[in-house]
């Protein structure tokens, strides 16, 4: 009763139908956040809005209660009166989730509509009738040229993580999408960042949009900042041992880390494996059911470590996640907001770590001035401090094992022991025993401290110096733009070095079937999962085209492309091998 009084002089306010309130009830919602305050009246008043708001501040339900609002109930086959286009396939199944919890008393219908799924299947569900439709804006059109997607009842499209949409190249499909639906539509637009591109579209297809923005909250002087922000300046080959090793003095309840490639997400699990970690993989590389079996194992709490690439983990959600750790620094400051808003989430406190090369410093300052906050360095922990922390643990196992019952079953193998040794011995020999079963003693190397500036590096111990030309790092061995590989590769400057080898993709569709880059990133980044920011230069010609893509994620690219189409047109895609 307490709970229900809460919603309805909380939600109740923003003018949402008894059914919803119910809902939210049943769920444990309490009070909106203050993207749902600010958000749900306009939207429930029918106004177009452009919102700005973090990851983790209630966006979904913010668009998906309006839009339950505007349902009927008792329609048997029910036409489509909202479209929300997202970026990836999984934010397309959390919303398809959140619409069907929120509106399960109003017998709401969503279909998720992505690739990588049979279309098939997703146009009977479409003919079997439904009030929303989620979809990743490629799949969308592919439903639009084939007349499966009902439009002419759309009464609301929203656009959710628009800059993530528009990063990923689908900047003309949501054009025509947007020119496809009803010109009287309520249309709605949310955003992490707001650069002009957005704007551009919110001048084009919205109407007089009230704008609502929600600052990331500021700490008051004198507080804690909900999330704590460290970085650690570490050479390369150090930096699975450094991660090792600051994990262990953290101690995460969970935690996310997140890497570039799916190559580096699968090495790095199993060296945190082979550490002691329960640690799982998730990349584009894995199929949903892979998927959904190590998030089930991640919200178990039977793994604490989540290994991932970004676009892999884009809208996963972990209610108990107290870490996020960028292994690589973002290219993409956007991308480092998106991360660390995982944590800090409802009043919790959390952590964001990222490990930095030397030369990662000019985007780690670009992420300071976007976020207009210092991010400090940290010395990465040494042995003795590693060790002193594992002692801690250990007394914590002992202070626990000494406060439980049952010890009277060991008497008798104190008592044997006792007329050889002293209680102190023995006691001794047992923490010995119970710290080397929980602890790791491999790590007995120190890792150079970059934290400092060089000069006072050299000053202090000259075998710490970290200098590129050294044989740990065969860049510089090689051009600014590109270095050669065995297999006929190259990876190009821009991405760094250390960053992922790239691959040549042959496409069979060129200028003369109006196939344009936007058209093959927009593409790839859909089917695959992969960032449309990891592919690299594209050169169209008159028939084909010649597609730059990490090399650790070529398999999975032809094997997601191998039924797509690109611009409606079927295309033949092949490594490209290159005949110089």
């Amino acid at each position: 009763m307490e709970n229900e009084r809460s919603v309805e002089s909380g939600f109740a306010d923003l003018g949402l139908r008894t059914e919803l309130l119910k809902a939210l009830s049943g769920l444990g919602y309490e009070e909106p956040t203050p993207i749902q305050r600010e958000a749900i009246p306009h939207l429930v008043a029918g106004k177009d809005l452009l919102g700005q708001a973090a990851t983790g501040t209630g966006k979904t339900a913010a668009f998906a209660l309006p839009i339950l609002q505007l349902l009927d109930a008792n329609e048997d086959r029910p036409s489509p009166v909202a479209l929300v286009l997202v970026p990836t396939r999984e934010l397309a199944m959390q919303v398809s989730e959140a619409v069907y919890k929120y509106g399960h008393d109003l017998r709401a219908r969503c279909v998720p509509i992505y690739g990588g799924q049979p279309i098939g299947r997703q146009i009977d569900a479409l003919r079997r009738g439904c009030h929303v439709v989620v979809a990743t804006p490629g799949r969308a059109l592919d439903h639009i040229r084939k007349n499966t997607l009902e439009l002419d009842g759309i009464a609301m499209v929203v656009l959710d993580e628009a800059d993530e949409m528009l990063d990923m190249g689908f900047a003309e499909d949501l054009e025509a999408i947007l020119e496809a639906t009803p010109k009287e539509r309520q249309t709605v637009l949310f955003s992490a960042t707001m650069p002009p591109r957005i704007d551009a579209i919110a001048r084009r297809h919205q109407r007089n949009p009230v704008r609502v923005t929600i600052e990331r909250s500021t700490t008051q002087a004198g507080t804690s900042p909900l999330v704590k922000q460290t970085a650690y300046l570490i050479p390369r080959h150090h930096k699975a041992a450094a991660l090792g090793r600051i994990l262990d003095i953290e101690a995460p309840e969970a935690a996310i880390v997140f890497c570039r490639t799916r190559g580096e997400v699968d090495q790095l699990t199993e060296t945190l494996n082979g550490r002691g970690y329960r640690a799982e993989a998730l990349h584009g590389g894995m199929d949903q059911e892979q998927r959904d079996r190590v998030m089930g194992r991640v919200r178990a709490g039977t793994a604490d470590l989540l290994i991932a690439t970004d676009v892999a983990a884009r809208g996963l959600d972990i209610d108990h996640l107290t870490h996020v750790v960028n292994y690589d620094v973002p290219s993409a400051p956007e991308s480092y907001v998106h991360r660390i808003g995982r944590v800090g989430r409802a009043g919790r406190a959390g952590v964001a770590i990222t490990l930095a090369e030397p030369r990662e410093q000019r985007q780690l300052q670009n992420i300071e001035r976007l976020t207009k906050q210092k991010i400090p360095f940290e010395k990465v922990p040494s042995v003795d401090a590693l060790r002193a922390r594992q002692m801690e643990l250990t007394t914590e196992t002992m202070r626990e094992a000494l406060a439980t019952d049952g010890l009277e079953h060991f008497e008798s193998v104190l008592r044997e022991l006792s007329g050889d040794f002293s209680v102190e011995q023995i006691a001794l020999a047992a923490i010995k025993l119970a710290h080397n079963a929980e602890q790791s003693t491999m790590d007995e190397v120190e890792i150079p401290d970059l934290s400092q500036p060089r000069e006072q590096r050299d000053r202090r111990d000259p075998r710490d110096r970290f200098d590129r030309s050294e044989r740990n790092d065969r860049s510089s061995r090689f051009g600014r733009d590109e270095r050669p590989d065995r297999g006929g590769r190259f990876e190009r400057g821009g991405r760094g070095r250390g960053g992922p080898v790239m691959a040549k993709l042959y496409v069979g569709l060129g200028r003369k079937a109006g196939i344009r880059p936007q058209d093959l990133v927009g593409a790839i980044a859909n089917e695959s999962g992969i960032s449309g920011r990891d592919i690299g230069d594209i050169k169209v010609s008159d028939q084909f085209s010649i597609v730059e893509v990490p090399g650790d994620d070529v398999e999975n690219i032809l094997r997601s492309m191998k039924h797509a189409s690109i611009r409606g047109k079927k295309a033949n895609i092949r490594r490209y091998r290159d005949e110089r």
